[in-house]
């Protein structure tokens, strides 16, 4: 019987050791320090000869699970999903967007007010969007990196839609370093918010200066 408890109290002493082994192993990798990235607003965005008297709301984009992440999205093929190891977001990918959406319309001028809250109540006019794709497709020469919006202009006294659009753009990258990839997200986010930008000028009749 002694003989038995002490191969049990060694067995019990070997699985917390490998317990506690698992949990440093756990902290380690937790705690491993990644490059922080953020996606701003284009250097140049279309301005408006004059700003409209009304509040422009930007509402936080919805995404999908693989996507509502502050890990940089890597597809090593259509059913595969994987994240940069040594990089990350400042803030979970549709955080981020509207951040970006923010200063870009700012930029603009076409509104009296633009922020990511109304200022009463309720606003004048929402950008409801959906961040469909936001990641980087790796093929034989490198890589793709994707990007893909689907935003609603809406109005808010009665949630109408004015106008809706799908704003895609593909940004070929020579290679899946980080710095490729970054230099990548940023070509393709400018493409794609100028779109954006130019899309609701459009729509709300508002001229550009020249």
């Amino acid at each position: 019987m002694k003989g038995m408890l002490v191969r049990f109290g060694g067995l019990c002493a070997m699985l917390l050791a490998l317990a506690g082994c698992d949990a440093i192993g756990a902290l380690n990798s937790a705690s491993t320090a990644r490059d922080v990235f953020e996606v701003r607003s284009p250097a140049t965005t279309p301005r408006a000869r004059a700003a409209q008297g009304v509040q422009f709301v930007v509402e936080v984009p919805t995404a999908s699970g693989a996507v509502d992440t502050d890990r940089i999205l890597i597809r090593p093929s259509a059913s595969q999903v994987q994240y940069l190891a040594d990089a990350q977001w400042t803030q979970a990918a549709p955080v981020m967007l509207q951040t970006a959406l923010v200063e870009t319309f700012l930029k603009t001028g076409a509104f009296r007010y633009v922020g990511a809250q109304p200022l009463g109540a309720l606003g004048d006019l929402a950008l409801v969007t959906h961040l469909s794709d936001f990641g980087v497709e790796a093929t034989p020469d490198g890589g793709v990196v994707v990007m893909s919006v689907v935003a609603n202009l809406v109005r808010e006294e009665d949630a109408s839609i004015l106008s809706s659009r799908r704003f895609a753009r593909r940004v070929p990258i020579p290679d899946t370093s980080t710095e490729s990839i970054i230099a990548g997200f940023e070509s393709v986010s400018a493409a794609v918010l100028t779109d954006m930008a130019n899309w609701v000028l459009s729509a709300r009749g508002i001229g550009r200066a020249s």
